[in-house]
């Protein structure tokens, strides 16, 4: 299993270097991958801020990366959960960190904004400490 880096992904989904693209598609045609939850999270920012996708090709972008036989993650369950939320207006890193603490009982946060918007997405209660 060979574990890839923000830049190999985004190269692969944008394309914008023609020389990386080539060598990033030849990564995930000949290895079995592994992208932790930490580069999902950075590639998500990078698409967002520096290449201005929005939400819904975010996610078309990360169903058919994450959808290749060959690429696994660490917690599926909890990214497709962040990946649903985020498709429903939550803020990808903000529904990513809900829902890899879904099972807990309440998550703290000064984010107020975090706390109005969160509220029916999670079994796990949502507040301000």
């Amino acid at each position: 299993m060979t574990a890839v880096d923000t830049n190999i992904i985004v190269r692969l989904l944008t394309g914008d270097n023609a020389a990386q693209f080539q060598k990033a598609r030849q990564v995930f045609a000949s290895h079995d991958i592994f992208i932790p939850d930490t580069v999902i999270l950075e590639t998500e920012w990078v698409l967002r801020f520096a290449y201005k996708f929005k939400p819904a090709a975010i996610n078309t972008a990360f169903t058919k990366l994450l959808g290749l036989t060959n690429v696994r993650v660490a917690r599926p369950e909890t990214i497709a959960l962040a990946m649903d939320w985020h498709q429903q207006g939550l803020d990808f890193a903000d529904a990513l960190h809900l829902a890899a603490c879904h099972e807990q009982s309440k998550f703290l946060t000064f984010d107020t904004r975090l706390v109005r918007k969160a509220k029916g997405f999670s079994s796990c209660q949502v507040e301000s400490p």
